[in-house]
């Protein structure tokens, strides 16, 4: 299953947050430049990936998702850790390239991302773990806590 999470990833996020970005920049006969943020988008994307396999006993993949709903590491924070991830790779293209097509790119996945979570995953989740989704739904956020925004702040470390 290892190889076939390590296909999905490279499958799907790979080329829409990497594949095509890097086609572009040769295209366009571009030196290649690394922003930050593509590198912690990356690293995340692959933590994501990692959660999906051991504690989802599945992968990132459409057609072979988790069996278990998935909770730990980024999903803790956001229940679309990835599609954050992948915002942060491209925006990152973004900024090291700063020309129309990456922003262009970037803000067509954007909008894409939202849609999909809202119209595709969100229903689908709710069918296969019910309750237990139910349960995640309330306790963590969409994309990102923003701690102004709730009434209590989170308690500073002991």
């Amino acid at each position: 299953m290892f190889l076939r999470a390590l296909l999905a990833f490279l499958a799907l996020p790979g080329s829409f947050a990497i594949a095509v970005p890097l086609a572009w920049i040769w295209s366009a006969g571009l030196p290649f430049r690394l922003h930050p943020l593509t590198i912690l988008g990356l690293a995340g994307l692959l933590w994501c990936t990692r959660d999906f396999y051991v504690a989802g006993k599945g992968t990132l993949a459409i057609w072979e998702p988790p069996k278990y709903l998935v909770e730990s590491g980024l999903y803790k924070y956001s229940r679309n850790p990835m599609f954050i991830c992948m915002s942060l790779m491209l925006l990152g293209w973004a900024i090291a390239y700063n020309q129309r097509f990456p922003w262009l790119y970037t803000l067509f996945f954007l909008a894409a991302f939202q849609l999909r979570v809202i119209y595709g995953e969100e229903p689908g989740l709710a069918r296969r773990f019910g309750p237990a989704w139910d349960a995640y739904r309330a306790r963590v956020p969409r994309w990102i806590r923003i701690w102004a925004d709730t009434e209590t702040p989170p308690a500073p470390p002991a």
